[in-house]
């Protein structure tokens, strides 16, 4: 018992700080230059003798002292030993304490332990059990992710050829609930999708995933700030979870998937080593079957099973799904071209020409491509099969080139006609005669802009020249406009009227 006046002060104050300015153990502890767990052994008394700020302003030290701290009662041989299984199932419940359960326990119990033994004596039962089962976790709060050592061989029933399939293990921290299944390999997209598949067979989400430092989810390996790459980080962010990567090389740190990946091997792998399977979906399928038996196999040392402990302690702590399920994406930087356009899986797709020879992120799904750039979308298409092909947006595109986008031979032929017969006659030929399309179609852009220059009657006048030279070139009528050979009155001049024959010019009709 305190017998200085000091100590009394103390615990005056702690109950003021605590129970009337509503300060934290922390928070009281800092005022007072006292550790928090004595300020919580104050408050603990405090509870026990039904003392609040109200009632200990009306006691004198003495009085104070003797509730709190009741003379000891004489020892009985036959004290009443608490259910240690049920404390330490209580213990991985959010916010439960051994101070809590000791003061459930002792409330009433003239025959209960003190605290102290009573904490003692609970580690001591502790100790008994496997260290993996030792440490405390809460519900629903960690989900421990791995891949087993063992392999699984599928064999390709076309050819024969044996391959080995990889076998993923998740557990609950609090209550063992175990999930299995089997993946072609360990990437990216395997270790993600078989986290997916574990949290809709526990139906919820826990607030931390601790998975191993493995390449495929961590960019940068650190034993104190892992950086985790960005498909894996959009997958908490969808899930609304947190990632904590185990240490390299610390198996300690997730004891729960190392015991678990043990269990998985001994009671499912071992069962179906003699078996043969010719695909994934045959493995997992029997894989299923046994986990629903591995679940409900009895604790040894513990009431119930994984399956029971799942439903009394995880289930009701775990956040809900999502209502739609993650979707895995692949990420590539790539360099816009001069064409706007970036190259993903051989097939080029446009970006807004602005961000010509600039560096986008791309984030590609099956079915859909999207682009981004300092952290916006700027671009979205469907996926295309057909490599070496282009898709283009004409948003995209800069005026000069969505206008001539917009110019087909057809409306090309048309412009010309209503400039004159010797004009369509030589947009014909420049649609015709080019090695490319799109060098006749610059080449009529650049009779229109003669147009705009030297008018329309004037370029009528020099095609009909440039037909009676048979020059029909852009080079050819732009030379006639700028020397004013087109206003020579003794030019060859031609019947209006029907285009001129010949060979190579074969009208619109053509092409339709």
């Amino acid at each position: 018992m305190p017998t200085n006046r000091i100590t009394m002060r103390q615990i005056r104050e702690s109950l003021r700080l605590h129970l009337q300015a509503n300060l934290s153990y922390n928070e009281v502890g800092r005022n007072l230059k006292i550790s928090k767990s004595v300020v919580g052994k104050y408050m603990s008394l405090a509870r026990v003798a039904g003392v609040d700020w109200s009632v200990a302003q009306t006691l004198s030290d003495q009085e104070l002292e003797a509730k709190l701290y009741k003379a000891a009662l004489p020892r009985n041989s036959k004290q009443a030993l608490p259910d240690f299984a049920q404390i330490h199932t209580e213990l991985k419940r959010a916010g439960v304490t051994l101070q809590l359960l000791w003061e459930e326990y002792a409330k009433g119990n003239d025959l209960a332990f003190k605290y102290t033994s009573f904490c003692v004596k609970y580690r001591e039962w502790a100790m008994g059990l496997k260290r993996s089962m030792r440490q405390t976790h809460i519900a629903g709060e960690k989900l421990f992710v791995d891949y087993a050592g063992q392999t699984v061989p599928l064999i390709d029933a076309g050819t024969g050829e044996i391959t080995k399939a990889q076998i993923f293990v998740a557990t609950l921290g609090a209550s063992n609930y175990t999930f299995a299944c089997a993946t072609a390999r360990q990437t990216t997209a395997d270790w993600i999708g078989a986290q997916v598949l574990a949290l809709e067979y526990f139906g919820g989400v826990p607030r931390l995933i601790v998975p191993d430092q493995t390449r495929s989810l961590i960019k940068n390996p650190c034993s104190y700030d892992p950086q985790n790459n960005r498909l894996y980080e959009e997958f908490a962010a969808h899930y609304g979870c947190a990632l904590l990567a185990a240490r390299p090389a610390h198996p300690r740190d997730k004891p729960k998937v190392e015991n678990a990946v043990l269990v998985v091997e001994r009671w499912i792998l071992a069962r179906l080593r003699n078996r043969k399977f010719f695909s994934l979906m045959e493995l997992n399928h029997a894989i299923a079957l046994l986990l629903n038996d591995l679940n409900q196999r009895a604790f040894k040392k513990l009431p119930g099973n994984r399956r029971s402990a799942f439903e009394q302690l995880d289930a009701p702590a775990l956040r809900p799904l999502p209502a739609k399920r993650f979707e895995l994406f692949r990420w590539k930087s790539a360099k816009v071209n001069v064409d706007y356009h970036v190259e993903f899986d051989g097939h080029y797709y446009s970006v807004p020409h602005t961000l010509v020879r600039t560096t986008v992120e791309l984030r590609a799904s099956d079915t859909l491509l999207e682009c981004y750039s300092s952290n916006q979308r700027v671009a979205c298409h469907a996926v295309s099969p057909k490599r070496g092909a282009h898709t283009t947006t004409p948003e995209h595109m800069p005026a000069s080139h969505r206008a001539h986008l917009e110019w087909t031979p057809q409306k090309l032929i048309d412009w010309g006609l209503r400039i004159g017969v010797s004009t369509a006659a030589v947009v014909t030929w420049q649609l015709e005669h080019r090695a490319h399309p799109e060098q006749g179609y610059r080449a009529c852009l650049g009779l229109q802009r003669l147009a705009r220059e030297f008018t329309p009657a004037r370029l009528e006048a020099a095609c009909t020249r440039a037909l009676a030279i048979r020059s029909l070139t852009y080079r050819s009528v732009a030379s006639i406009l700028k020397t004013g050979l087109d206003r020579q009155q003794n030019l060859p001049t031609m019947t209006p009227g029907a285009l001129p024959a010949h060979d190579n010019i074969r009208g619109a009709d053509y092409f339709h």
